[in-house]
């Protein structure tokens, strides 16, 4: 929620403790204004208190508009006795290019709805999609390529974040919607950009359901129905997943071993769904397209993720947070002096250089103080340990068993002498004798660099 603004508009008394009660996500369109109207009647005998939360998205010229009718009918809801407070707030929507605004906007409205649900103490959310709605999710995502969990649609009950979002709705009809406000005479609005041709959901509801609703009269509760099968589908994959996926469910880092036992499409449900716990959201169906022939149980292999990358290496399948993408853009840094012990950031290289004092195996300090950065070409030679011969990197790295990200970093030289290699260490013959002021070198990538060391 970028640039949010919340606005105080409350029709009932505030104290210093908010009542505790339930919340309704109300945009004033003729859906939420007849489950606010709903929860509002049922709560007056109860006692508990309903929180009317409204996001301005500021993305129609009426959307002020809207904010100032849906205030006015909670404050003369309120009037008439119903046990109704109102609570808005102002987002300012930051699309990059390539987003969907239609997806950029319902992240900031979940993530508003749920500031104000917490500022409020409510952990229940009420929102009002209906039957129609489930049957066009359904399409839409058949239309994308979805898989079972897309098919599945929207749950009637989700936890999330601390916040329980439930759509006590989602088995009535909309006729049966449009039926209640008539009977209640509430006043609602009309969201102009429902006509918006340029929305995915609109074009099927204007264009395609029509004609689909009069070829088959039955295709609301029989699609809605068909996502409720997805639904218990979806619920046992996620079981069986857990089940395979064992005391690895929730970790970085996973053994491909057990999974490589399975068969292909077991493996792969597996894998999706530990990728979801790791990225919250569903893995791209072109990286599962890849994994299903660049996965191996031995070698190295990479793949690039959103916020990161995944990396299999020696049987185990990693994830990385942090993008190196940004790292090629900085120019690398073609040298470095370093007079004492610390932490040398080398974003151009894409990490830090880690300098520890040490009483023996390290470098002399004398040597540090102009040294060159450079990058392999092929040819260099390292000595891996004092009376053993120097042999080429390349051979050096397989003996290491290490992966391609595990080189990456300067090769740290000093008067032309090779001094340090990312992921082999120190060079033998820069060691120097006890009693001299010694250091060793680490290289840390940036992805691992920001979490200590």
């Amino acid at each position: 929620m970028s640039g949010s603004r919340a606005t105080a508009a409350t029709t009932t008394p505030r104290s210093a403790e908010p009542p505790r009660g339930l919340a309704v996500a109300y945009s004033g369109g003729r859906d939420s204004t007849a489950l606010l109207h709903a929860t509002l009647v049922a709560a007056r005998e109860t006692g508990l208190a309903v929180h009317a939360l409204h996001v301005h998205h500021g993305l129609s010229a009426h959307a002020d508009a809207w904010l100032a009718h849906c205030e006015a009918q909670c404050r003369r809801w309120a009037r008439r006795g119903l046990p109704v407070a109102f609570h808005s707030v102002r987002v300012q929507l930051a699309c990059r290019p390539g987003d969907s605004l239609e997806a950029v906007a319902r992240t900031a409205r979940y993530a508003a709805l749920r500031t104000l649900a917490v500022e409020q103490g409510v952990a229940l959310v009420l929102l009002a999609h209906h039957q129609r709605d489930q049957a066009e999710t359904l399409l839409l995502q058949a239309l994308r390529g979805g898989g079972v969990a897309g098919l599945a649609g929207m749950p009637h009950t989700i936890e999330r974040d601390g916040i329980r979002w439930q759509r006590p709705w989602l088995d009535h009809g909309s006729d049966e919607i449009a039926a209640y406000v008539r009977r209640h005479r509430l006043k609602h609005i009309e969201d102009d950009s429902n006509a918006d041709p340029r929305y995915a959901r609109n074009r099927l509801r204007l264009q395609v359901w029509p004609a689909l609703h009069a070829a088959f009269g039955d295709a609301e509760s029989a699609l809605a129905d068909s996502a409720a099968w997805a639904q218990e589908a979806a619920a046992c994959l996620r079981e069986l997943a857990l089940l395979d996926l064992g005391e690895h469910a929730d970790q970085p880092q996973l053994p491909l071993a057990p999974l490589f036992a399975l068969s292909a499409e077991r493996r792969l449900n597996a894998l999706r769904h530990w990728l979801r716990g790791r990225l919250g959201e569903a893995p791209p169906a072109s990286l599962l397209a890849r994994w299903r022939t660049e996965l191996r149980l031995r070698g190295s292999a990479r793949w690039p993720v959103e916020g990161g990358e995944l990396r299999s290496h020696r049987g185990v399948l990693r994830h990385v947070p942090g993008s190196s993408s940004a790292i090629e853009t900085v120019a690398r840094e073609a040298g470095l002096s370093i007079a004492r012990p610390g932490r040398y950031a080398l974003p151009g290289w894409g990490g830090v250089l880690q300098v520890r004092a040490v009483d023996t195996g390290g470098v002399p300090l004398a040597w540090l103080g102009q040294l060159e950065l450079r990058p392999r070409r092929g040819g260099e030679r390292f000595q891996a340990g004092i009376g053993r011969p120097p042999r080429s990197l390349k051979k050096q790295f397989q003996a290491g068993g290490l992966a391609a990200w595990e080189r990456a970093g300067p090769l740290v030289y000093s008067g032309g002498q090779l001094v340090f290699v990312p992921g082999l260490g120190l060079d033998a013959r820069v060691i120097g004798l006890p009693g001299q002021a010694l250091v060793t070198l680490d290289w840390q990538a940036t992805d691992m660099a920001g979490r200590g060391g």
